[in-house]
């Protein structure tokens, strides 16, 4: 019996220590690729960015969910609930230092940087004209208030592209260009235009724009926007150069002088100079003829009129510059600054109207010397509902949306990171218009959050300012 038995044990042992010995080695493989799946999810969740966004990009149709997700005071952090991306509100009733309560916003342009070089700074606009500047931390999406130059500025100031203490804008009282030191707080003229070129005495200094060497600089002169009527540039070595559209001619201390080749005469909506400091973008001024944008080449005499599928807001860049300008509004086009004729689709696969139109603002601040980089925008649709906390329009992918667009020409992608929450129905400022950071890891944007912020000192609801992460 013995003889039988201690085998059977002996087997009855060996297929269980072959058992356990299966299971051992199954579970430290699910272990193994648990730990792999895990690891390799946090490698592709930090190498989520730009310029390869892990966000989504499907065109699956996104509606708005009943009520707005719950947000608190300034430095409230929100996930959105259809995109995934983390939102920060940066401002509220308490934000405005000088005037307690009012309506806080981002610039009128989507073009201006609003973020110092190492997107550790910024700041937001009020509705009296003036700003207030932030701190910002990268990691943790905390947000201090530093508080409220006392500039006089007019307009909406610059960031350097490169030194993150340097802000640019242009004097109210007297009509230069100015910079502001943000770490020691001292201002000092940069260049007074008026001796250059004689100025009128309604004449006053606006929008000014920088290229990424702040080496030279671009503003518009006149009485006021549509009626002005003299872009001017000053570069730091050469001197200053002007073009006057009102009467075509073009001079200065620098570059050939005469007619400009462009035989037109009109009022300037606004200008900016491009990334490289070679061309400055003219918008028409709004009644004025002919609204297609124009574009000067500095070095020479030569002014252009973009010549097809101009539509939109653009965004300009070291060498080209980019707007939606097909039959849909997310057709997006790409053209060299010296060629504008030659139009290149980034958005090749969506056309044909939606049967309806949206607006949005393109901002290009990320851009690098390739003119590659993804470039980010916000839309809004004018259909949108008044009424509080009422979903907002969605009738197809991408409305009343935060996004980012491919401009590498290796594909066609649209990056899906937030809804804006913003009717765009309370005034000018609570269309959604955002500007990208320097690092295009963030966008910063406007919005009334459908009327669920209270309302301002004039009984309108209220709008503020949020930053959404770019991953």
């Amino acid at each position: 019996m013995s003889n039988f038995d201690e085998p059977s044990l002996a087997s009855a042992r060996g297929k269980g220590f072959t058992r356990f010995l299966g299971v051992v080695l199954l579970g430290s493989l699910v272990y193994a690729l648990q730990a792999a799946a895990q690891g390799a999810k946090a490698t592709e969740s930090s190498s989520c960015g730009p310029p390869n966004y892990c966000a989504r990009t499907d065109r699956r149709v996104e509606p708005y969910p009943k009520t707005p997700p719950a947000i608190g005071p300034a430095g409230s952090i929100i996930t959105d609930p259809a995109f995934g991306s983390r939102i920060v509100r940066v401002t509220d009733e308490k934000s405005d230092p000088r005037a307690p309560g009012r309506p806080m916003m981002t610039p009128s342009g989507a073009q201006q940087n609003t973020w110092n070089a190492l997107s550790t700074q910024f700041y937001v606009m009020d509705t009296g004209g003036s700003f207030t500047l932030f701190d910002f931390n990268p990691s943790t999406l905390a947000v201090h208030l530093r508080g409220a130059p006392k500039l006089g500025w007019r307009g909406e100031p610059h960031f350097s592209y490169t030194q993150p203490n340097l802000l640019y804008g242009t004097g109210q009282q007297q009509p230069d260009i100015e910079q502001f030191d943000t770490s020691t707080g001292k201002t000092s003229v940069v260049n007074d235009p008026g001796k250059c070129v004689t100025l009128r005495p309604a004449d006053k200094l606006f929008a000014v724009s920088v290229s990424v060497d702040d080496a030279r600089f671009t503003a518009v002169i006149g009485p006021q926007q549509d009626a002005n009527y003299l872009i001017y540039t000053y570069d730091r070595e050469k001197g200053c150069r002007w073009y006057n559209t009102q009467t075509g001619e073009i001079g200065g201390q620098w570059g050939p002088k005469g007619r400009a080749s462009l035989d037109d005469r009109y009022g300037v909506h606004n200008a900016r100079i491009s990334k490289s400091g070679k061309f400055v973008m003219i918008g028409r001024g709004a009644g004025t003829g002919q609204s297609k944008w124009r574009l000067w080449n500095l070095e020479t005499l030569d002014v252009t009129v973009c010549p097809s599928q101009c539509g939109g807001h653009q965004a300009i860049g070291y060498s080209h510059v980019l707007n939606p300008g097909g039959d849909h509004p997310m057709a997006m086009l790409k053209r060299p600054l010296d060629h504008l004729d030659s139009i290149e689709p980034l958005t090749a696969d969506i056309h044909g109207s939606p049967g309806y139109w949206y607006d949005l603002h393109l901002s290009w601040i990320n851009d690098n010397p390739e003119d590659s980089n993804p470039a980010c925008l916000s839309t809004y649709r004018p259909s949108n509902p008044s009424t509080p906390g009422t979903p907002l329009d969605v009738a197809g992918p991408w409305e009343n949306e935060i996004l980012c667009v491919e401009t590498d020409g290796k594909g066609s992608r649209l990056w899906r990171f937030a809804h804006t929450y913003s009717t765009a129905k309370n005034g000018f400022y609570s269309q959604p218009r955002g500007n990208v950071s320097p690092d295009g890891r963030f966008y910063m944007f406007t919005s009334d959050w459908e009327g669920q912020l209270g309302k301002s000192p004039e009984g309108k609801y209220r709008t503020d300012v949020f930053i959404v992460e770019l991953r």
